[in-house]
């Protein structure tokens, strides 16, 4: 007798997926965190030169450097990107798109 597989669609939210109350931020902090490992990744640093660079201990470059994003706020992530020169632009809109307030954009 052979098992049939069985698949669920993601939602596109890993965290979501597993049912965690705090899904969304998570899922916000791995994109971010993505991003500073990228480029962290491409200038080919050591990790004393990331803790200098990023203003972290060395033992936080470690967890960064594992993926342990949890371990920092959205706001720090952003705030490596910065130290990075990265042009961080954010759009602030309504989920609903029949509302009739503005899209707003910052560019940090």
């Amino acid at each position: 007798m052979t098992q049939e597989s069985v698949f669920e669609e993601s939602s596109g939210n890993v965290f979501a997926d597993l049912g965690l109350s705090d899904a969304d931020e998570l899922f916000t902090r791995g994109k971010i965190g993505i991003q500073v490992l990228r480029i962290l990744k491409q200038r080919n640093l050591k990790q004393g030169e990331i803790s200098e660079l990023l203003g972290i201990p060395q033992t936080e470059v470690s967890h960064l450097m594992r993926g342990e994003f949890q371990r920092f706020s959205e706001g720090k992530l952003l705030i490596f990107l910065k130290r990075l020169d990265t042009e961080i632009t954010l759009h602030i809109r309504p989920r609903q798109s029949q509302s009739q307030y503005a899209e707003t954009v910052i560019s940090l």
